[in-house]
Order: C-alpha cells, then structure tokens, then sequence
C-alpha cells in the first residue's frame, strides 16, 4: 500500500483515469489518501476523510512514507476558513488554496501560511454562518469549493469546516445521523433530503430558520422548504421532491 497527500489546491477526481472522464469528486490542498492502484500517468486512491474513491493525475500529488501518513493522519484537521487562502512555497511563489484545504500539510510542505483556520468541533449554530460563505457559487457537479460545487459537497464542506464529518454522496449522507418524521421537528442545520421518480435520493440542503433551505441548484441559493419539497422563489414552482429529514448533530 503506498500513500499520498495533496500538494495542490484543488485536483480533479475522476471515474476513469482520463483527463475526460466525468468529474466525481475533488481532492484539496493537504487531502490525505491511501493508494490502491498505479498506473504509469494515474493513480486510484481512497481518500481518509470519507473513504470516497477515484482516479487522480500523478502529477498532481506527492507520495508520502507510511510513517508520514499515519503521523499526519492522527493530526487534528486544520481548515481554512476564507474564501481563498494563500500558502507561500518554496520558492517564494504563491499558492491559492479554497475554503476547506487542510492547512496542516504546510509543516509537511515547508510552505508557511499565517491565515485563519479552525480546527475545533463547532455546534450547530456555526453551520449557516460557514453555509452562506458558498453563496452564488455555481453548481460543479463533482465540486467541493466556492468556485463550483455539487448539493452533497456544499453540505459535507460546510459541516467538515465545523469538525463534524459527512460521507460524499447524499444517498450516503442520507444514512447518517437520526430521521425526523415531521419537517416541524427540524431545526437550522438539519438536512433534508430529495428524492427522484425512481425514488433514489439525489438532492441534499441545510434547512434554515422559518421553513426555507439553502442548497445547490444551478448556484448555492435559498429557496423555500414545505411538504412537498423545494419551492424555488424565482421559478414560482417546486423543483425537488421532499424524501427524509435527518439530524445530524443534537
């Protein structure tokens, strides 16, 4: 088993190992990862924080010693919590990293960084206030920053900015944490679940105060949440079929 950390800011993870195969997820600055397979330009890796799988560019990371990646591995996360953030390498030149990049890899880089950073388990309060840092940021399917991200990656950044830890999907996420059976019982930072005609969840938003909900559709907006779904403000109409309502956090 060989093993490697993200050295860049923010790297595609793709199903295939081909620069044009579908986007699934992204790997950000300080991402830790076990390797389960190499090939001569790509390898498919695992990654700590959420087991989620895929192919990345060998170019794009560096390989670490087991003994590097248990140290680190065992080190309490340490997000960023801005927008962008920048590291200063090397050689003196400048490294954008998003919201969320785990700067703890700076030790390991020699990089130096002086920005803000949280490494505490915040209660649910804390949840919106990291929520609507992604607002108007455009729907990337497979995306996990503020420059492009998916329903399931907005929900599992926001809550990992906070110390608590989603699974990457909303299928996965929707078997965490304790069902609801009354949207009348949520409070803000609850998540609520969509589902298609197949009945296979496909959506996830963070529910906020007085019935509305804040998720990733077309950009990070807020629409209104009832019954039946989302009833999105400038459509006039419902674009999501309520499936579960689920706590995560007490």
């Amino acid at each position: 088993m060989s093993f490697g950390i993200c050295n860049l800011s923010i790297v595609p993870l793709r199903f295939e190992p081909s620069d044009k195969s579908e986007l699934t997820s992204q790997v950000l600055y300080g991402d830790l990862f076990e390797i389960i397979e190499i090939q001569p330009k790509w390898s498919y890796i695992k990654l700590v924080f959420d087991d989620y799988q895929g192919w990345i560019d060998n170019k794009q990371f560096l390989t670490i010693t087991k003994e590097s990646f248990q140290k680190f591995k065992n080190t309490p996360l340490k997000l960023t919590t801005n927008l962008v953030e920048f590291v200063t390498c090397n050689d003196d030149t400048l490294l954008p990293i998003p919201l969320g990049a785990n700067v703890n890899a700076v030790t390991f880089f020699e990089h130096e960084f002086d920005g803000s950073f949280n490494s505490e388990k915040f209660p649910k309060k804390h949840l919106l206030e990291t929520a609507f840092n992604y607002l108007n940021a455009p729907y990337l399917w497979g995306g996990k920053t503020p420059f492009g991200i998916d329903c399931s990656g907005f929900t599992q950044m926001v809550y990992k900015i906070n110390g608590h830890a989603l699974l990457r999907d909303a299928s996965q996420q929707a078997t965490q944490g304790e069902v609801l059976s009354f949207l009348e019982e949520s409070e803000a930072g609850d998540l609520a679940f969509f589902d298609n005609e197949e009945g296979i969840i496909t959506h996830v938003g963070i529910i906020m105060p007085d019935n509305y909900i804040i998720h990733a559709h077309g950009k990070v907006r807020i629409d209104k949440l009832d019954h039946s779904g989302i009833y999105n403000l400038n459509t006039k109409r419902h674009t999501h079929k309520l499936r579960v309502i689920r706590k995560i956090i007490s």
